[in-house]
C-alpha cells in the first residue's frame, strides 16, 4: 500500500468490478463522519471505494474499515465524461473525507 498526498491510504486499482474499475483507499472520518444512504452517519476508520461503471456511472461507496458491507455515500452518484477522470475524482474525494484530526 501506498500513501496518498491526501494522508489516506490508496489500495489502489480493483479493475474488473461489474465491468468496470475501482478504486480504494482507507481514511479517518472527521467529525461528523459521512453520511450513507442506508444507515444514516458511520464514523471512525473507514475505507472509501470510488466505483466506475462500463457506462461511466460513477459511485462513491464506504465501509468500516475492513467490514464486509458497503454503504452509498450520500450524494456520492454522478457520471464522468472520461473514464481517465476516476483516479483525480477518488483521491479529491479521499482527500475530503480523511480528517484524522477533525
Amino acid at each position: 500500500m501506498s500513501s496518498d498526498t491526501t494522508g489516506g491510504r490508496d489500495r489502489g486499482d480493483t479493475s474488473g468490478h461489474k465491468g468496470g474499475s475501482a478504486r480504494t483507499g482507507d481514511f479517518t472520518a472527521g467529525p461528523g463522519g459521512v453520511w450513507t444512504e442506508e444507515v444514516g452517519v458511520i464514523t471512525g476508520d473507514l475505507t472509501l471505494r470510488t466505483e466506475l461503471s462500463a457506462g461511466l456511472d460513477l459511485t462513491l461507496h464506504v465501509q468500516y474499515k475492513d467490514a464486509d458491507e458497503w454503504y452509498v455515500v450520500k450524494g456520492g452518484r454522478t457520471r464522468l465524461h472520461d473514464a481517465a477522470d476516476l483516479e483525480p475524482v477518488h483521491s479529491l474525494v479521499l482527500g475530503i473525507l480523511n480528517r484524522p484530526e477533525g
